[in-house]
């Protein structure tokens, strides 16, 4: 069941989780969370905005 559960745009609440995966294909950014098995997860309530930078894709939250 693994994927993105929030895409870029949408509102989300604090703890709520983003992105299941296998490792860090996706990287938390500002206001994001990296849980045990890679889960990222949403620390403040906000809105969802994923950037990339170098080789690397993250998820931050902006928050409300």
């Amino acid at each position: 069941r693994r994927g993105i559960k929030r895409f870029g745009g949408q509102i989300v609440k604090g703890g709520e989780i983003i992105v299941r995966q296998c490792g860090t294909k996706i990287h938390p950014g500002d206001n994001a969370g990296l849980g045990r098995d890679y889960t990222i997860f949403a620390k403040v309530p906000g809105q969802v905005v994923f950037h990339e930078s170098g080789n690397r894709t993250y998820v931050s939250i902006q928050a409300a």
